[in-house]
């Protein structure tokens, strides 16, 4: 595949050495520096778009590729106040996109075994539950798109539990959310359970960025054919 790489910081150059490492090429890299000259001759031989940046800038970066027909791979967390309108950018205009708030299959595991526990304590309300991550202070968001999944996640399975608070205690009906800013953690996620008598914890730590490049150059070639909205429930199969 011929890739753009959108956000070339450390991140993009991950994806950039996992990708050429799989036998694709990176034929454009788009930052701040150059995004406002790129036009449609640079799209010319691109399959697929990655795109990892920040939160102001997502939207403008996706319909940018949208406007060229560009698949897009999207990992920036905290816009999705503007999420429906690419979704139905991807049923009019039959454009192609793939979003995760973590692209590291082990996280995505970790989705899948939250939800799966949260309904096994959904029978036993004397467990409070509680959310912490952890990231590295140039993280602009909080809490972390992450973070919010497995909130979502405790929220759908729990009858209890119907929102989520950032940093303040549990209450009978919300989950508290907490983040925690350090230096270059790439990413740290727990789930606590806490009764009088016990506690119980499920905890995903991330070694290095090169687990969510490689989930995003697999997303990019998962989708380098297809048309539609896509998830990494589609990639792994769940």
């Amino acid at each position: 595949m011929n890739l753009a790489i959108i956000g070339y910081g450390k991140m993009g150059k991950e994806i950039e050495q996992i990708a050429l490492d799989r036998g694709h090429k990176v034929l454009l890299k788009i930052d701040e520096s150059n995004v406002s000259s790129v036009n449609k001759d640079d799209f010319k031989n691109i399959d697929v778009a990655i795109e990892f940046t920040v939160p102001g800038s997502a939207f403008s970066n996706i319909n940018l590729c949208f406007k060229y027909d560009i698949p897009v791979v999207s990992g920036t967390t905290g816009w999705l106040n503007q999420f429906d309108i690419i979704l139905e950018k991807c049923k009019t205009e039959n454009q192609t996109f793939f979003y995760a708030s973590n692209y590291s299959i082990g996280v995505n595991l970790f989705f899948k075994l939250n939800r799966n526990l949260a309904k096994m304590m959904n029978n036993f309300p004397d467990y409070s539950v509680k959310v912490e991550e952890t990231h590295h202070t140039k993280k602009v968001d909080a809490p972390s798109g992450t973070a919010i999944t497995i909130t979502e996640g405790l929220i759908e399975n729990i009858e209890r539990k119907n929102k989520w608070e950032e940093e303040n205690e549990n209450s009978d009906d919300s989950i508290a959310v907490k983040s925690f800013r350090e230096g270059n953690v790439p990413g740290n996620h727990k789930i606590i359970y806490e009764s009088e008598f016990d506690k119980i914890m499920i905890e995903h730590d991330a070694k290095s960025r090169k687990g969510f490049a490689l989930g995003a150059v697999l997303a990019a070639e998962f989708i380098a054919d297809k048309k539609g909205y896509y998830t990494m429930n589609d990639l792994l199969k769940f």
